[in-house]
């Protein structure tokens, strides 16, 4: 690895408040099948803007033979994001857990497990983009993935340089997504879903949703898969940050609308 692609990686990596603000809390990112930590340059400058300490983590590996090895893994890797994201201080909560697609789907896995990892358990976490059963992107062809993905352009130029193509054709193990989808986790939740994701599975994330006692669904119009990231990304880091927000007063949200004549 040249020096060049590490300064690169790094700066795809840790995203700082603005210098003289008091950090608000931590935000560690789990991209999704074939994203690269590039993908999130945008979504994670504007939720640092906020206040907040951002750490961007690779997309877990999904070994269809050995969920157990892959949650491991993904715990290691989230347990050295947030020992990075630590300062002499300590951690600034709330520690909250972003991630898409498989990242969504093994994040939920993972702490649904309910066996609280030793380094680190977050305050709460946000799943976008968390795929049905069996769901795969149709075709083969680049176009066909990029219009599954987003109609954003400036979202599909960072994909067509920096991610995997194919990756939405290879289906998540059934196992990963009955844990995801077990209902069972018990922290606030924040579930994100473009209402033009042909990957979402809208009853069964409905019924999740229902299911849990801290959850709130919420649906984005007009969105693709990519949900944090498509042509919506400002009004979803909006309703990201709000509830980053919410968390500081325990659930209870900062504005509360009266009177709306729309």
């Amino acid at each position: 690895m040249t020096q060049t692609t590490e300064r690169i990686e790094q700066a795809d990596t840790d995203y700082h408040p603005p210098a003289g603000l008091r950090t608000r809390g931590t935000v560690v990112v789990v991209p999704g099948r074939g994203e690269a930590r590039a993908a999130y340059r945008r979504f994670a400058t504007r939720v640092a803007a906020d206040a907040y300490r951002v750490q961007v983590v690779d997309p877990p590996s999904i070994d269809p033979d050995d969920l157990a090895a892959t949650l491991a893994a993904l715990a290691s890797a989230l347990g050295d994001a947030v020992e990075s994201a630590a300062s002499l201080d300590g951690l600034a909560r709330p520690l909250v857990v972003v991630a898409s697609d498989s990242g969504a789907a093994a994040v939920a896995a993972l702490l649904a497990r309910g066996d609280r990892l030793s380094s680190w358990w977050p305050d709460a976490v946000v799943l976008a983009g968390l795929p049905g059963r069996a769901a795969v992107a149709a075709g083969s062809a680049w176009d066909d993935e990029l219009e599954v993905r987003t109609s954003c352009a400036v979202h599909r130029g960072v994909l067509s340089e920096h991610a995997e193509r194919g990756a939405l054709s290879t289906p998540l193990p059934d196992a990963l997504l009955d844990a995801a989808y077990a209902g069972s986790l018990d922290l606030p939740q924040l579930i994100l879903v473009g209402d033009a994701d042909p990957l979402a599975d809208r009853p069964a994330l409905a019924r999740t949703a229902a299911a849990l006692s801290q959850a709130r669904l919420s649906v984005v119009r007009g969105a693709h898969h990519d949900v944090l990231n498509d042509q919506q990304h400002r009004s979803v880091a909006a309703e990201v940050v709000t509830f980053l927000e919410a968390l500081r007063q325990e659930l209870v949200p900062v504005i509360a609308v009266e009177s709306s004549a729309w």
